[in-house]
This record gives structure tokens, C-alpha cells and sequence, in this order.
């Protein structure tokens, strides 16, 4: 009950806002008729040229607020309860330190979509498949893993950090646990709440879960995405 309590504590409401908001505002972006979003929806639906690089940043920062987070709530709650027993705060620290790490991940993804244009190429969705898949496999995505599905151990082992430095540990261990799912943003569609919404499910489920057995079905699952599309290619 106590542990309940502490999760409608008002951090923890910004918290949740902060997701439904930025899953709100991909809705909006997403929205099919213009009247909707106006600006935003023409940003949204223009090229990644005409939409700069602030607009591209935007579009992934979003992304990554709106899919990532969720999968963090663990650790966060982890962090809250380990620092409420012992008379401690800097929840807000550890979240924004978090953040950094993928805001620059977004400002990668956004350098890579404006100066990379083979990107949009037909050979390169099964590229990013196959490589996905195979990273889905390695024993660095095993190691990174490992520590998001153990919050407490990862934070015992990094606690004389602080807050700040722990959320840019837990940020980068993240990043190197989800980075080739989110790259497939540039199969599955850009701005598809479909295929977020699936990412954001099968990361949950990869550090809620044990064993292999998630890693390897989206392995597989990108491997057969990746001979769809290539039985497609002129």
C-alpha cells in the first residue's frame, strides 16, 4: 500500500503527464487532417529539408520521451522507493539525467535522417531489419539488458553517483538496450503510432520479462520483415 502511495506522489504525476503528453502531442502530429495541428501537421509532413533540423530534433525528442520513458518507470521506482526509505530526494535529478542522454540520441537520430538521404532508399528497410535482428542476439544487448531488468543491483552498484550521473548511466545502459528498435523508426514510419506503440510494448516486455525469449521473437520478426520487404524490391 505504501509503495502505492508513493506512486500518486506529485512527481510521479508529472511523470505520468509528461508521457501522456508527449504520446498526446505524437497523436496530434500524426492526426490525419490538417485542421487538427495546422502548423505542426505540415511540419510533421514535410520533408526532413523543408522541416529543419529543429523540427526533425523535435519529431525524435518526442519520440523518445513518448516510447523510452515508459520503459523506465521501473528503475525510476526503484530509485523512489530506495531514496524515500532513507530520507533522500533527487528523483527529478536522476529522471533529467535520463533525459540527456536521450535527448542526444535524438539529436543523432535527426543528423543522421538530415544528412544521411540513403536512408530512404528501398535497400535500406531491410538493412536496418537484419541489423536489428542480429543486435537483438549480441552479447552486448544481453549485458544492457541484463541491468535494466535489475534496477536495484544497477543502482546499489552506482549509488555514491548521486542522482544526476545515475540517470545518464541508466540513460546510456537504455540506449544500448533499445537503439536498434528505435532506429527501425526509419522502416516502420516515421511518426506511425502503430509502430511506436509496438516498440514501446516489446521494450517493456523485454525488461519485465526473463530469458531470451523476447529478444529473440523480435529477432526473428525483424528477420522476416526483412525478406518481406526484399521480396517487394523491383
Amino acid at each position: 500500500m505504501r509503495h502505492l502511495t508513493r506512486m500518486a506522489a506529485p512527481h510521479w504525476l508529472a511523470l505520468y503527464g509528461l508521457i501522456l503528453g508527449a504520446w498526446a502531442g505524437l497523436w496530434w502530429l500524426a492526426a490525419p487532417a490538417p485542421d487538427l495541428a495546422g502548423a505542426l501537421w505540415a511540419l510533421c509532413r514535410a520533408t526532413p529539408e523543408a522541416a529543419g533540423p529543429g523540427g526533425v530534433l523535435a519529431m525524435w525528442a518526442l519520440m523518445s520521451a513518448a516510447m523510452m520513458l515508459p520503459t523506465a518507470l521501473p528503475a525510476f521506482a526503484t530509485y523512489d522507493e530506495v531514496a524515500h526509505a532513507h530520507g533522500l530526494g533527487g528523483g527529478g535529478r536522476m529522471v533529467a539525467g535520463y533525459a540527456v542522454v536521450w535527448l542526444g540520441a535524438s539529436a543523432l537520430a535527426a543528423g543522421l535522417q538530415l544528412g544521411l538521404p540513403a536512408l530512404a532508399h528501398p535497400v535500406a528497410g531491410p538493412v536496418l531489419l537484419v541489423g536489428a535482428a542480429a543486435y537483438q542476439v549480441s552479447p552486448l544487448k544481453e549485458a544492457c539488458l541484463s541491468r535494466c531488468r535489475a534496477p536495484l543491483t544497477f543502482l546499489m552498484a552506482h549509488w555514491d553517483a548521486g542522482p544526476w550521473r545515475m540517470g545518464l548511466r541508466l540513460g546510456l545502459v537504455c540506449l544500448g538496450c533499445c537503439w536498434a528498435l528505435m532506429a527501425l523508426a526509419f522502416v516502420g514510419g516515421l511518426m506511425s503510432l502503430g509502430f511506436m506503440a509496438l516498440a514501446t510494448v516489446l521494450m517493456t516486455l523485454e525488461k519485465l520479462s526473463r530469458g531470451t525469449l523476447v529478444p529473440r521473437a523480435t529477432a526473428i520478426a525483424c528477420l522476416l520483415g526483412a525478406g518481406f520487404l526484399i521480396g517487394g524490391l523491383p
